[in-house]
């Protein structure tokens, strides 16, 4: 067994110049004790002498070399040099994302590119008293790793036209008058007081907001064990209970989306509509619509949206519920879903001006997020709410086919919960005379990510409308 004592504070050319040296003997990794230690020296092992030839390896094992002896893991020079080793034989070894060697060193590699990532975002400069034009900061870090070699060159770049220094207990950097200076020799904090804090406290409660609160994926970002550090750590408990507070008191002040106030006073002034017992008509169920109030959606929507078209229109398309464009517009599909059925429309050669096309529900559900109001589906009460006034508009306009577009559609038309895919794009009977022909909302094409996946699922939408084309035609 031979030993191995470095001094195991992130330096690459230590290790790399003990490993050449037993891969030139042949020594096999499991005959190797790699230890750390103030000392630093090849014991056991002859050292090559000056100009000996190095080992081969991929460009990739370098970068990856140069995390893992950041990392703390005692084991750390036992895997590189296990990898080392293997690399000579197997010149693909990195690729193999399996092999519980790489995958370890990998492990090791995103840690310290974390703590790293961590150092850049939570270290805070204190302003010292400077001789000279530039002006100097001093800062405390607490990284895990051997990482401050590793990332100051980061802050010399950004911090050019200043001098600083970052303390950690695992080495220093120094930057004065453009050059920079590093130490794997462990510093003592230091005493900073920065009269400037209080600026910072104020900016940063200023900018701190409620509405975006997500505590775990905050902690997720930024640790609890680097709040100690951190001037701004001392308001987030009191910013975190002022919270519910303060998205209440937004709620109530921000600026409501466009026209919403004025359409609503004009809403409150139009006369009382006709109890829905003498809606016999499609204009008098459109003004009936306009004050209902049979679910609570009446209360943060613009308005009712109603369904429009022929009376007698032998095709009717039935979506889920009015977007943010429609509340406001009072129309249903003029929004971006809207101009996707329209070019689907058109495609199936379909013309709009002589189909019906309404939703299953009339008003727009949505939740607040800053000054947009984002959708949301509506619940089972709220359709079922709303099916009287779909199933009084199927009866006045008496279509032959009926377009249901999404999963609420054809919940509201036939009380079916099933999966969409298992009923679509085929005739189902909807009532003696009447077929329905289920498809997907155009929303769903919207948010697809992938663009072969949108394109697939749009084609297949198309055909859908080609499919209750040719069904009329026939």
């Amino acid at each position: 067994m031979q030993t191995v004592v470095l001094k195991g504070r992130g330096d690459l050319a230590e290790w790399r110049d003990a490993a050449r040296a037993l891969l030139a003997d042949g020594v096999d990794p499991a005959a190797v004790d790699w230890r750390c230690g103030d000392g630093a020296g090849l014991f056991g092992a002859a050292v090559p002498p000056a100009g000996a030839a190095g080992a081969s390896v991929p460009r990739g094992f370098i970068e990856l070399a140069a995390a893992v002896v950041c990392h703390r893991d005692p084991g750390r020079f036992a895997l590189l040099y296990r990898l080392l080793v293997r690399l000579q034989g197997q010149r693909a070894l990195l690729d193999l994302a399996t092999d519980p060697d790489v995958v370890a060193a990998r492990r090791l590699e995103k840690a310290v590119r974390r703590d790293s990532h961590k150092m850049k975002a939570f270290v805070r400069f204190n302003e010292l008293p400077a001789a000279g034009p530039r002006r100097r900061f001093a800062a405390w870090f607490e990284p895990d790793h051997h990482i401050v070699a590793r990332t100051a060159p980061f802050f010399a770049r950004r911090f050019a036209d200043m001098d600083w220094m970052i303390l950690t207990p695992q080495g220093s950097a120094v930057f004065t008058d453009g050059a920079l200076a590093v130490t794997d020799e462990p510093a003592a904090r230091p005493d900073l007081a920065d009269p400037t804090a209080a600026l910072w406290l104020t900016y940063y409660a200023s900018i701190f907001n409620p509405a975006r609160v997500k505590v775990k994926a905050m902690q997720a970002e930024m640790p609890k064990k680097y709040w100690k550090n951190l001037p701004e750590a001392g308001l987030i408990a009191d910013l975190l209970a002022q919270a519910p507070a303060r998205v209440a008191a937004m709620a109530t002040s921000e600026a409501a989306p466009a026209f919403h106030a004025r359409l609503q006073a004009r809403r409150a002034e139009a006369p009382a509509p006709p109890p829905p017992s003498s809606a016999d008509t499609l204009a008098s169920l459109r003004a009936a619509a306009r004050g209902c109030t049979r679910c609570p959606l009446h209360g943060q929507a613009t308005q009712t949206v109603f369904g429009e078209g022929p009376p007698r229109a032998a095709l009717m398309i039935v979506g889920e519920q009015p977007g943010d464009r429609e509340d406001l517009a009072g129309r249903p599909f003029v929004g971006p879903a809207g101009q996707v059925l329209d070019a689907a429309l058109a495609a199936a050669g379909i013309d709009r001006a002589g189909i019906y096309v309404t939703n299953a529900v009339k008003h727009f559900k949505h939740e607040l997020r800053g000054r947009r109001r984002l959708h949301r589906t509506p619940d089972m009460p709220e359709v079922e709410q709303c099916r009287w006034w779909l199933a009084r508009e199927i009866a006045l306009v008496a279509p032959r086919l009926v377009v249901a577009m999404g999963a609420t559609a054809l919940l509201a038309l036939t009380g079916d919960r099933g999966r969409l895919a298992d009923r679509r794009g085929r005739l189902l009977p909807l009532a003696p005379g009447r077929d329905l022909l289920v498809t997907v909302h155009p929303s769903y094409l919207l948010r697809l990510p992938d663009p072969a996946a949108r394109a697939a699922e749009t084609a297949a939408f198309h055909a859908d409308l080609a499919l209750a084309a040719a069904t009329l035609a026939a």
